[in-house]
């Protein structure tokens, strides 16, 4: 770790003034602040200006404080940088960003071309359904227009019917104002219909755009000339919705298709040679403990591909035979577990190999993984977040179960050190090394999975708590009371009259939930 702070004026200097996203980090590599930037150089250059922190509020001077490192991801313009920045701060929730920290997403443009008659509809989600998807798109009133425009344009449907017919067509205006061609009736043919739907199709992938913005800005100059102003004004709205809309924008998922002056390849062959592993770790486990109670204690394992997170691959865990808080028994547990499943699967699947196989078994496990023979495949690497202890503790574990040989290490995050099972030295790599900080993404990321766990069976069993302290409240009746008003809080909203509606709830029982509930 730096004791002095860094000079970041001649990083300044080399700095690029394309469009992008900038992570801050703190001291100990922690990513701090998330933001976006049209021009990269610029914007990062006035977080060091001391006339910037002079001015600035004291959450800013903070922020500017704390700040040791910083990453950049170069984009191609302002709306991917958005959509950039607000998948980063999903991922990494820094503490110094307040916006776009929660769960929205971007909205996205979805027609499914399975059906006779398809329409097009805005989605936030992108599911695996067969459908065809647009998006995202960062201008959601601009999109809504767009998507009118289309609709009108080609003369598609908008109503909600899977298959619309004469019934629907009854209650149906679009035709009247010839905003539909009307399939539903046969007033144009299905075949000449979804024709028209692949047009715009084609049209949302950028195809022929350049002769429907001519056309349309050749219709406003002329509804212009003929001094039909209003005209000329919807037309130029038209074009600009359409410009924001379909400027080119690509979708970032969390952890792939990032770009980034991270380099994965070059990260990974560098941290195997860091380590003095036989080959680059191409799948990494990290394990984390939380216990912020007695109550929770829970684990979590995230598994990295190629130096990106493999989100299908997480894992949680609640300890079943460590009762108190004990980071070294947590961790014995939560390794065992995880690798004797691997191991078990591995062996049912394979079982006539490992039969005759008289390799070590870490050797048999590397080679079925490789063939793609293997349910689970075991990582090049296993991380410990943690020192010597936890460290010991896993690697106890590997021995146990025969896998003595399965390259582990141990990440303590007060210096950043690097433990390897049974040396007293321990390994430091530079802060500035892209090796450090991919073992540093995926440490944060075991911890933050980790902690929301924790989180999550807190708050449920302070709900569940509130109906156990219920005076007469028995499982029975919890049960009850759960499945017929879906939640705790639906349950503190009731009166006593809807309380008696639950099998098992008397009058003296409702009044008696009732009572307990208003005292608080």
């Amino acid at each position: 770790m730096q004791d002095k702070k860094p000079d970041f004026r001649e990083r300044m200097r080399q700095m690029t003034t394309q469009p992008g996203v900038y992570l801050m980090k703190d001291r100990i590599g922690n990513t701090i602040y998330v933001g976006k930037a049209k021009n990269l150089k610029k914007r990062l250059s006035s977080y060091f200006m001391p006339s910037r922190k002079a001015k600035a509020d004291l959450k800013t001077r903070t922020l500017i404080g704390s700040i040791w490192d910083f990453e950049t991801h170069v984009v191609r313009n302002e709306e991917e940088a958005l959509i950039l920045e607000s998948k980063l701060i999903k991922q990494y929730r820094p503490r110094y960003n307040v916006s776009l920290r929660d769960d929205k997403r971007f909205w996205l443009v979805r027609v499914q071309l399975k059906t006779e008659l398809p329409r097009f509809e805005l989605t936030r989600l992108r599911r695996d359904d067969g459908a065809k998807y647009f998006g995202p798109f960062v201008h959601s009133t601009a999109l809504k227009a767009t998507l009118e425009w289309l609709n009108n344009a080609f003369g598609l449907r908008t109503c909600g019917q899977k298959s619309p017919g004469e019934h629907e067509y009854k209650h149906c205006h679009a035709d009247v104002i010839r905003n539909c061609t009307a399939p539903c009736v046969g007033k144009i043919s299905v075949e000449d219909y979804r024709a028209r739907v692949m047009e715009a199709v084609d049209f949302l992938d950028g195809k022929g755009k350049r002769e429907r913005f001519a056309h349309l800005r050749e219709e406003m100059q002329e509804a212009a000339e003929r001094m039909d102003f209003e005209k000329a004004a919807e037309l130029r709205d038209v074009i600009q919705n359409l410009e924001k809309t379909l400027s080119p924008a690509r979708q970032f998922s969390r952890g792939r298709g990032v770009p980034t002056t991270v380099k994965p390849t070059e990260d990974l062959a560098d941290l195997g040679e860091y380590l003095g592993l036989d080959r680059p770790p191409v799948v990494m486990e990290c394990f984390d403990i939380s216990n912020v109670s007695s109550t929770h204690i829970v684990a979590s394992m995230v598994r990295f591909h190629e130096g990106a997170p493999d989100n299908q691959n997480y894992r949680r865990y609640r300890m079943k035979t460590v009762e108190s808080q004990d980071d070294f028994a947590s961790m014995a547990e939560v390794v065992r577990r995880r690798y004797s499943r691997i191991l078990m699967e591995s062996q049912r699947a394979n079982r006539a190999f490992f039969e005759r196989n008289q390799e070590p078994l870490v050797e048999a496990m590397r080679k079925i993984g490789d063939e793609g023979k293997s349910p689970i495949r075991m990582p090049d690497l296993v991380i410990v977040d943690g020192g010597k202890g936890q460290l010991s503790a896993a690697y106890a574990e590997l021995k146990a179960l025969g896998l003595g040989e399965l390259p582990i290490v141990g990440l303590a995050k007060q210096h950043e050190e690097i433990f390897f099972p049974g040396e007293s030295e321990s390994l430091r790599i530079d802060h500035s090394q892209g090796a450090l900080k991919l073992m540093q993404r995926i440490r944060d990321e075991a911890h933050r999975y980790a902690n929301n766990y924790n989180e999550l069976l807190l708050r449920k069993r302070m709900s569940e708590s509130l109906l156990d302290d219920v005076p007469g409240m028995s499982e029975v009746r919890k049960r009850a009371l759960l499945q017929h008003f879906g939640s705790v809080a639906e349950i503190k909203k009731a009166d006593a009259r809807a309380l008696q509606k639950v099998d098992g709830i008397g009058p003296k029982s409702a009044e008696s939930i009732v009572a307990w509930f208003q005292r608080g």
